[in-house]
């Protein structure tokens, strides 16, 4: 994986300053170069620059960017993050039609491929991407970025420059922009938070590309262009032709997605998902006589503090180990302590530039920063809860007729230490119910469906549009702070196109949710893991976690200085801070209750503070 920044203006020329406009550049790539400082390179021409920062994993010693093509005259300029796994597939044809490869890099095929094949060609790219490319002959820059938004491209326009980066920490060493925030990025922050509105920037006037989307800037603005969206057709494959499909396309996903010069892992945590994951990797692996990797995740002392609840009903520990018995992979288990974790709360806002998933982001990014020790890509179970539908609010009526996004139900704890005056200003309810009724109102409808399953279209259709963009943005934020590239096989869009369509009934059945993929992979699996209730990401349950989170949050309230301050209710806050923490009812996802709001405050502290964001 890389970082990319850029920037264009048709009304200016960047040469007749070469030498600013380019340290510019390099600024604004030295802003991301925890993704990648392998090497690093820039591109500037009247009226357009591109910067990269490269983590190298295909062709290690040729791939540098950006790659600069000449054809009839005119130039070609791409820079590039993320992974295309069907370049074997790709290349062929280019060569065929004359194209000559100076490298071996997904990169130049992409580049090669717009060429030939026009705006068109992104259909033709399996793989997660963001990039951006100066096409001289049509004076025009264009940013794509990749179907289910693996990975991220921020933009924003200053005196008519549109400016672009793969964090928006980027964004802000170009001349002239500085973070601005209004009340539309605190009601993101309370009322979406920790996910956000697809294409929301959160600071004012930035947003971002949307999945399955690409924007052209040309002489007359820009235009943004969706080339993907979820369809709905009819199922029509038979349960044990349907159990076939997921299969292969699941096994293919991990396939393709270990093709790389350099060796790669995999996480795992006893789950379904990451089990399938190392599994299929592990048979790989030992076909070309290799050993994979494997990094499982866990809390200090949560061998004695961890308590059940119905979001989490089990450790992990055990159900890894008897992944080890069968697999004969070169394991090692990680742990973060609680006083760590609770440091970590600040940096993960730095990887994010936006308050997140409290200490589920701190825990993520401190173990991604032990595995990119031993290895720089790894594969991940994440999103196939999204896609065969795991989680609980699929098939437990309260949550899936919530009326508003299932895993974020409860507006009243967001607010529930905010002053009474912001919380009016705020509106929340509004604000959440509009992008709630605009996403369900985008949902592609199937004649003649049942009200039952076309809930669950819908509930799967918001799941993907919304709750997995938040993990994949909590993902690719805590792995690459550490230039770790982090792949995710369920994230293939052929997995997420055929699935979706798929009838309940043969998703979850006898009680069992995401069934269908237990059957389809259940040769892979030991029984134990193959009929093991979902158990979500780890986190601790030390009492002294909760114990450091009130103290520091303690310490803010007590501060009159503390930015958050300004729309938070002292008393309201000191008196949540003496109360009985309740785990077992989140406000957010499966693991965000009330300690993870404490911890959630003090990250927003953390952001207003750094950032001096004011409403």
């Amino acid at each position: 994986m890389c970082g990319i920044a850029g920037f264009c203006n048709f009304s200016m020329d960047f040469m007749l300053d070469r030498e600013f406009w380019n340290n510019t550049l390099v600024s604004m790539r030295k802003a991301v170069a925890h993704r990648g400082n392998d090497n690093t390179g820039e591109f500037l021409r009247e009226h357009a620059g591109l910067s990269h920062t490269r983590l190298s994993i295909r062709d290690l010693s040729r791939g540098r960017q950006p790659i600069v093509r000449r054809m009839h005259g005119s130039e070609y300029a791409i820079v590039y993050n993320g992974e295309i796994y069907n370049t074997d597939e790709l290349t062929p044809e280019l060569a065929r039609a004359g194209y000559i490869f100076e490298t071996t890099t997904d990169t130049e095929v992409i580049l090669y491929a717009y060429m030939h094949y026009g705006l068109d060609f992104v259909h033709r790219l399996n793989g997660i991407f963001a990039f951006a490319i100066w096409d001289g002959a049509a004076e025009r820059l264009l940013l794509v970025r990749d179907r289910l938004g693996v990975k991220p491209l921020f933009y924003t326009i200053k005196d008519s420059t549109l400016v672009f980066g793969s964090e928006i920490k980027a964004l802000f060493c170009f001349p002239g922009i500085k973070p601005e925030t209004d009340i539309e990025s605190f009601r993101e922050i309370f009322g979406i938070g920790p996910a956000r509105t697809p294409g929301h920037g959160v600071f004012k006037n930035f947003h971002e590309i949307r999945p399955g989307h690409y924007a052209l800037f040309t002489r007359s603005g820009l235009q943004d262009i969706k080339y993907w969206d979820l369809e709905s057709h009819p199922h029509t494959d038979s349960y044990p032709q349907t159990v076939e499909k997921v299969g292969f396309l699941v096994r293919d996903a991990i396939r393709r997605q270990m093709v790389s010069d350099v060796p790669v892992c995999s996480f795992l945590s006893g789950g379904i998902d990451s089990s399938i994951v190392t599994a299929a990797a592990s048979d790989i692996c030992a076909g070309n006589g290799a050993r994979l990797n494997t990094f499982s995740f866990d809390f200090r002392d949560n061998n004695l503090y961890f308590t059940a609840n119905s979001f989490q009903p089990e450790r992990d520990r055990p159900f890894v180990d008897i992944m080890l018995e069968r697999y004969d992979v070169n394991h090692t288990y990680l742990e973060c302590d609680e006083n760590l974790l609770a440091d970590m709360l600040y940096p993960a806002v730095d990887a994010r530039d936006l308050p997140g998933m409290a200490d589920i982001d701190a825990s993520l990014l401190h173990f991604c920063s032990l595995v990119k020790r031993e290895n720089k890509v790894a594969l991940t179970g994440e999103c196939a809860d999204e896609v065969f539908g795991g989680y609980p609010w699929f098939y437990r009526n309260a949550l899936m007729h919530a009326g508003t996004f299932p895993w974020s139900r409860d507006i009243g704890t967001r607010t529930l230490l905010l002053s009474d005056d912001f919380i009016r200003e705020l509106q929340l309810e509004d604000y959440v119910d509009a992008r709630y009724t605009r996403s369900l109102q985008a949902v592609p409808v199937l004649e003649g469906e049942s009200p039952g399953e076309r809930r669950r279209r819908e509930i799967t259709y918001l799941n993907i549009k919304w709750f997995m963009q938040t993990l994949l943005d909590r993902m690719d934020r805590a792995s690459m702070y550490s230039g770790l590239e982090a792949r995710v096989p369920y994230a293939d869009h052929r997995i997420v196109e055929y699935v979706f369509n798929i009838p309940w009934e043969m998703k979850y059945r006898e009680g069992v949710e995401k069934a269908l993929l237990r059957t389809a992979c259940r040769d892979l699996l030991p029984e134990e893991i193959l009929f093991r209730r979902k158990s979500p990401y780890p986190k601790t349950y030390h009492p002294n976690y909760e114990r450091l989170l009130a103290q520091r949050f303690r310490d803010i309230i007590h501060n009159p200085n503390s930015p958050i301050m300004s729309i938070i209710d002292k008393k309201k806050a000191l008196a949540f801070i003496e109360a009985p923490a309740d785990y077992g009812r989140p406000w957010f996802g499966q693991l965000m209750a009330a300690p993870q709001l404490m911890a959630y405050m003090i990250q927003v502290n953390y952001w207003m503070e750094k950032y001096r964001c004011m409403v």
